[in-house]
């Protein structure tokens, strides 16, 4: 993949991503040309569409500046060729003439040669006008569409700069070490032998920070089992799930398994193994990564089960027996973990979040139904907004009369109304939120 044609290709990505085509995600593995794409072209093409998209606002509002008229909509991908022509010239150590003019030639692959002068003419008055761009927490807030703004200094008045700025940061890479196999001491070991830096988490005994990111395949014991990629934060919850040996638990929202795998980990190092441990997606494609990760770990043991099934639902899918814990990792905004997942920024809509609090309220009170007295519950999501956290537990304590709240006694995060939420930080973690539930017998 020629260097033009990777701008080519980015704009192409990015023109479906506004047009709700696709995720990140879903959408770089299946571009054209990535299988031909050499490591360096593939870290540059991922560089360039996860960059855009973390300052996609407030590109968009220079480049209203600078058009006489916007693009007709046939044309979104020449206007996304120049989000990312911005993009290299004010966020990428990048030399610029070879930024401009490698933007320039995409318009040829794009079959719209005749926007080599408008792609040219912009990118040259963008360069100029760099040096007196503004800068600050102003700044940063424009990189949010208005409503998500004003949502996280509604609910985090004293913390809004720091969730803000957070978000427009690279995410760090954090592994989970498998404390049923190895010691996070001796994991370290072989990652300072390997000549990797790393250092240990302070919120999860089994996490560990990479100074910088590296593929899996180069990560000793990744293939043998003895490590996962895994933010600290979701790290957190089998503390809190505190499920033991024999028990039947559900993990009602569980792709792509990580905090399956976590708790049977944390089971197999007491030398336990659950009655059964139930693994719950609604789409069954997803269930393959678990297993895949199941067999990586060696943990696919005859207790764990995995169905594709709506856990809102449970007359579908439920036998009857009541499970004596539930991890309810609810679908949510994502608003958490914007730094890993920038596309967030132009796909969320306010609306979502409406749509998503009724369908948290829903997972909530149909698979209460499922838990057994005294048995627990973990509410978790990666939002930072109040109405999908703490609020939606009061609610449902309020609403629950055998739903209590059980205090998470922490150093970490900020305590809230109900449960404890943790705010994303630039070396740190990701922003993720908490409480624990207990059902009352009688």
């Amino acid at each position: 993949m020629k260097p033009a044609k990777v701008r080519a290709t980015a704009a192409q990505i990015l023109a479906r991503l506004i047009r709700q085509q696709g995720s990140l995600a879903s959408l770089l593995p299946r571009a054209s040309d990535v299988a031909e794409a050499d490591q360096n072209q593939m870290a540059l093409l991922r560089e360039l569409c996860f960059g855009t998209c973390r300052w996609y606002h407030k590109l968009e509002r220079d480049l209203a500046t600078m058009l006489d008229k916007p693009l007709k909509n046939k044309d979104i991908d020449i206007h996304c060729l120049l989000l990312v022509g911005m993009y290299q010239l004010e966020h990428m150590r990048l030399a610029d003439h070879a930024a401009v003019n490698e933007t320039v030639n995409a318009t040829a692959l794009l079959k719209k040669g005749w926007a080599k002068s408008l792609v040219n003419g912009v990118l040259r008055q963008y360069q100029r006008q760099l040096a007196s761009r503004e800068t600050g927490a102003d700044v940063v807030a424009l990189t949010y569409t208005d409503w998500m703004v004003d949502s996280i200094q509604t609910d985090w008045p004293q913390h809004a700069s720091q969730i803000l700025a957070a978000g427009n940061q690279h995410p760090p890479m954090t592994l989970r070490v498998n404390l049923s196999r190895v010691s996070r001491a001796a994991y370290l070991d072989e990652l300072a032998a390997a000549g990797i830096t790393a250092h240990a988490g302070s919120l999860a005994d089994s996490a560990v920070y990479l100074e910088q990111a590296r593929a899996v395949t180069v990560l000793p014991g990744f293939s043998d089992g003895l490590i996962s990629v895994q933010d600290e934060a979701s790290q957190l919850i089998p503390g809190l799930l505190l499920a033991d040996a024999g028990q039947r638990i559900l993990d009602a929202c569980a792709a792509p398994g990580g905090k399956t795998c976590h708790v049977l980990e944390t089971l197999a190092q007491a030398g336990g193994e659950p009655q059964i441990l139930l693994a719950l997606d609604i789409e069954a494609r997803r269930l393959e990564r678990i297993e895949e990760n199941l067999q990586r770990l060696l943990l696919a043991g005859p207790g764990t089960r995995l169905l594709a099934a709506d856990s809102s639902e449970p007359d579908n899918w439920w036998d009857g027996v009541p499970f004596d814990r539930i991890l309810l990792d609810a679908p949510c905004s994502a608003t958490g973990i914007i730094r890993r997942q920038p596309d967030i920024k132009v796909l969320r809509k306010a609306e979502d979040v409406a749509r998503l609090v009724i369908l948290q309220h829903k997972l909530l009170t149909n698979l209460w139904s499922c838990l057994a007295p005294g048995g627990s519950m973990v509410y978790s999501t990666c939002s930072v907004l109040r109405a999908e956290n703490d609020r939606q537990i009061v609610q449902f304590l309020s609403a629950t009369p055998d739903a209590e709240e059980i205090p998470i006694s922490a150093e970490w995060g900020v305590s809230a109304d109900a449960g404890r939420q943790l705010l994303p930080s630039e070396h740190g973690p990701d922003g993720f939120y908490f409480a624990v539930l207990r059902k009352n017998a009688g």
